[in-house]
């Protein structure tokens, strides 16, 4: 890395990517890059949006490594048994966990119905109730925050643990990350009042204490940058299989896709040929990979609407620095 490359991006930063609040490099496991910006610090924690999502797919993968979930292709309703079914409705009793984590299932709503949801007592329920309708089962649609929880509650439901202490004891411990428990609105002021907060933590819940999965986690951009290092050296970490190489590959590769943008289990897949990867959450937050380059990159971003690219950002100005 040059300087003047170093001091063109962070003019770049300064000048047209102006929330990035943290971005880590790591270039075959070691930091050649760490800076911060908007008063942050490597100790604070962000709100990473649906980064979140990639996250519960590596939980996926483990309790599927460990034999709490039998298989990908189980039907969504097995693990529900006691959820009533309305009469009439076929497509949700046809949804498998691979429709989930490819985001190839079909909703009752035309655009969320968020209060509806965040005032409900059980977000797994509310979202369960607006699975299905008269959509196609393998048809790409993505459910930014009203469906992944379906997830967290399999997770709950066949861990026997909180989605959280199962994170911990499984991801984050190994990988020394440090999520401060459960975050619990109780009003709607209160949520919005935690998107603004400067320093985030822990992981959100609903009124159950079940952690969401299509948002809601706070990492620091360290944090993020493990979680990609984990998956580029195939779910090894510190000389322990973290998670099976198997479920990185699949989890990496082409399942599904939104317009021109192949996705795989709960990430997005940026270059099938160079085996580049990532976990994208709103407002410009990323865990980004390239297998050939062995580079991992993670930015953390204070949230506004319309962020601009951030694969832009790395392809143009950052990794060109460590070639």
């Amino acid at each position: 890395m040059n300087e003047n490359q170093k001091i063109c991006l962070e003019k770049t930063i300064n000048s047209s990517y102006k929330n990035i609040a943290g971005i880590v490099v790591l270039k075959n496991g070691k930091t050649v890059y760490e800076n911060y910006f908007n008063g942050y610090t490597a100790t604070n924690k962000l709100h990473v949006f649906s980064v979140t999502k990639s996250i519960i797919s590596i939980l996926i993968g483990i309790a599927i490594d460990k034999g709490y979930i039998k298989s990908i292709n189980q039907k969504v309703l097995d693990f529900f048994p006691d959820y009533p079914v309305k009469r009439g409705e076929k497509t949700i009793q046809n949804v498998t966990l691979k429709d989930m984590v490819t985001m190839t299932v079909p909703y009752k709503y035309k655009s969320e119905p968020y209060t509806e949801y965040f005032t409900s007592h059980n977000w797994v329920n509310s979202a369960l109730d607006l699975l299905g309708g008269k959509g196609k089962i393998g048809e790409f649609r993505y459910t930014p925050l009203i469906g992944p929880d379906i997830l967290s509650g399999i997770l709950v439901k066949t861990t026997g643990q909180s989605v959280l202490d199962f994170a911990t004891e499984y991801l984050f411990s190994p990988l020394e990350i440090d999520v401060e428990g459960n975050v619990i609105f109780r009003n709607k002021e209160e949520q919005l009042a935690w998107y603004k907060e400067k320093n985030v933590r822990g992981w959100v819940a609903d009124p159950q204490g079940v952690n969401t999965a299509g948002w809601g986690l706070s990492l620091t951009p360290i944090e993020m940058a493990k979680i990609g290092q984990l998956y580029l050296d195939e779910g090894m970490w510190k000389g322990k299989q973290i998670i099976s190489k198997e479920w990185v590959d699949e989890s990496t590769k082409e399942h599904s896709r939104w317009d021109k943008l192949p996705y795989g289990y709960l990430w997005w897949v940026i270059d099938n040929k160079e085996h580049i990867y990532a976990a994208l959450g709103d407002g410009g937050n990323v865990i980004y990979v390239s297998a050939k380059k062995r580079i991992v990159v993670s930015i953390a971003s204070l949230f506004m609407p319309s962020a601009k690219d951030r694969i832009k950002l790395i392809k143009e100005y950052i990794e060109p620095m460590f070639d």
